[in-house]
């Protein structure tokens, strides 16, 4: 009987001191090297998200969340009041306990729960921390308003910040997939606090002239551009740890995962709203032919993308964003309408996809991605498995 050792093995090996990491990436080049049996050239097809590790995984990640939550209601009762130590006790028990789970036996679903626990706590405290040392309090007058900006920019900064450097700091100790996310989405926000600061010092200082109630529409429309530009970093991003892990056996892979999963929305709605002139105040969406052929354009422009770089994870997003929307639609022209309205169309096509994709999605790679793109672009990215 053969023995295969995992990944997650070597990997664990690695971080004991058994084996170098230059052994373990030996170890990697002769199994691809070698010959795979059936059963792992299917497994292979698949994006194999690694968010699970059996069952005995699973049985940690209910003891681990009934421990934490356990342990703050002790809080509770021993702090009463106490919102910002409780957060911050919370914080240390899930790092704490983190040590054991995640550093040392390596359990992927119970290692997630306890990074958001400890996100969620860690950005609780570090608000409650924030707003006492700078209350922000409703302006009066123009001169309140104005002394406000410094105090805003201050605790953004310190906040994002904070929350940033506390995940840099988590991932570097555990290397938790999820993280990623997580630090594209501060990073994020911090972009916006910086563009809303530099729109408003234009403002008062008079180098932007201040927008009129009618400018609103076109204001908001340009907005879509920082929220665009942020998903295709993200994405960029993703994108370079896909190529930098073709194979997909490292972390890496597992953060571009959750990369293109921040990224997607980002990049869906802001290319929706332009693509199709909606109307972004109001939120009601253009029921003519050429919303429903920029759309049916976007979608498959999405689909390609996702094929190339072999990421459901970028599909599935843009497909239920484009599914809810034109769910929306439909609930609310039944009444005023008996006819199909043109985003039925969407619907259709977005159930075919899903159901198309999820049943042949290496096939349809090879269909479509190998004879489209040249053979220098197929080598940078993730290789297109046989049947």
């Amino acid at each position: 009987m053969s023995v295969v050792i995992s990944q997650e093995t070597l990997d664990s090996a690695v971080t004991q001191g058994v084996i170098t990491v230059q052994q373990r990436d030996r170890l990697y080049a002769l199994e691809r090297s070698g010959s795979f049996n059936a059963e792992d050239a299917a497994e292979s097809a698949e994006e194999n998200l690694r968010l699970i590790g059996g069952g005995n995984d699973l049985f940690v990640t209910v003891g681990t969340i009934l421990l934490t939550v356990g342990f703050y209601f002790v809080l509770n009762t021993l702090l009463p009041g106490q919102r910002l130590w409780i957060a911050a006790l919370v914080a240390v028990f899930s790092w704490g306990l983190a040590e054991v789970v995640t550093r040392q036996h390596r359990m992927k679903l119970s290692s997630t729960v306890l990074s958001l626990f400890f996100v969620i706590s860690f950005t609780v405290a570090l608000g409650l921390e924030i707003f006492a040392r700078y209350p922000i309090q409703k302006p009066e007058s123009i001169w309140q308003l104005l002394a406000l900006r410094q105090q805003a920019s201050g605790a953004g900064y310190l906040f994002l910040g904070g929350i940033m450097a506390a995940v840099a700091l988590y991932f570097w100790r555990f290397r938790v997939p999820i993280l990623a996310g997580v630090f594209a989405i501060a990073a994020t926000l911090l972009a916006f606090l910086q563009t809303a600061l530099l729109l408003y010092d234009g403002v008062t200082t008079g180098m932007v002239a201040p927008p009129r109630l009618e400018d609103m529409p076109e204001l908001m429309r340009a907005a879509l551009y920082m929220p665009l530009i942020c998903g295709l970093i993200v994405f960029g991003t993703a994108v370079a740890l896909d190529v930098y892990d073709r194979e997909r056996r490292k972390i890496w892979s597992d953060c571009a995962f959750w990369l293109h999963v921040v990224s997607a929305p980002m990049l869906v709605h802001p290319l929706f709203i332009m693509a199709t002139g909606q109307d972004v105040v109001m939120g009601r969406i253009e029921p003519d032919a050429n919303a429903t052929v920029m759309l049916a354009i976007l979608i498959i422009a999405f689909v390609y993308v996702a094929l190339a770089i072999d990421r459901r994870s970028l599909l599935v997003p843009t497909l239920a964003y484009f599914g809810s929307l034109g769910i929306y639609y439909l609930v609310n022209s039944t009444a005023n309408s008996t006819g199909i309205p043109p985003f039925a169309l969407i619907l259709l096509v977005v159930g075919a996809l899903i159901i198309t994709f999820g049943a042949g999605w290496q096939h349809i790679r090879r269909l479509i991605v190998r004879p489209t793109l040249p053979t220098s672009v197929l080598e940078k990215l993730p290789p297109i498995k046989q049947a």
